[in-house]
């Protein structure tokens, strides 16, 4: 995976996202063209993009608000997983939301959707809830936030690669 680029988004990148989000996500989860782009503008957005040979493989779309961050979502294509990329964008994100002085992450993940569930525990998330009904098409969802502590910064600049 050294191979792969970790790179801010650019505006030209918001079909492959798209497309990416439609394959990692079941209707009803996966986001419409307008709600991405609508995530992307928003103040505080970070997104990351990992690249190989030039085509978008996978991303991170965090927006981050004072002192708290959301993960809005994380995308890698089901070939490129279980390789650690998953995990560079995460402990990048992370890193530019504590350098933004976010204290504490949170996220939502389906309830039926244990591989993301152990990724997050995995990376320190903890659940704080059910929301019942989250997603359009009914599914439930786990809140899930993490602290980020005063080493999160440099720990995570290291793992990332940029």
């Amino acid at each position: 995976m050294d191979d792969i680029l970790l790179r801010e988004y650019q505006p030209a990148d918001l079909e492959a996202l798209y497309r990416i989000d439609q394959a990692c996500y079941p209707p009803g989860i996966a986001y419409t063209r307008r709600m991405l782009r609508w995530f992307l503008a928003q103040h505080g957005c970070h997104c990351l993009v990992a690249e190989l040979d030039g085509e978008p493989v996978g991303f991170l779309v965090a927006i981050g608000e004072g002192t708290v961050g959301h993960i809005v979502t994380l995308d890698v294509l089901e070939r490129y997983r279980r390789r650690g990329l998953g995990t560079r964008l995460l402990l990048e994100a992370e890193r530019r939301m504590a350098a933004a002085g976010v204290r504490t992450v949170e996220l939502e993940t389906a309830t039926t959707n244990h591989a993301a569930i152990a990724f997050w525990r995995k990376h320190g998330y903890r659940t704080s809830g059910v929301l019942r009904s989250y997603y359009p098409d009914g599914q439930d969802a786990y809140g899930m936030y993490k602290s980020l502590g005063a080493g999160a910064g440099p720990r995570a600049r290291e793992k990332s690669g940029i």
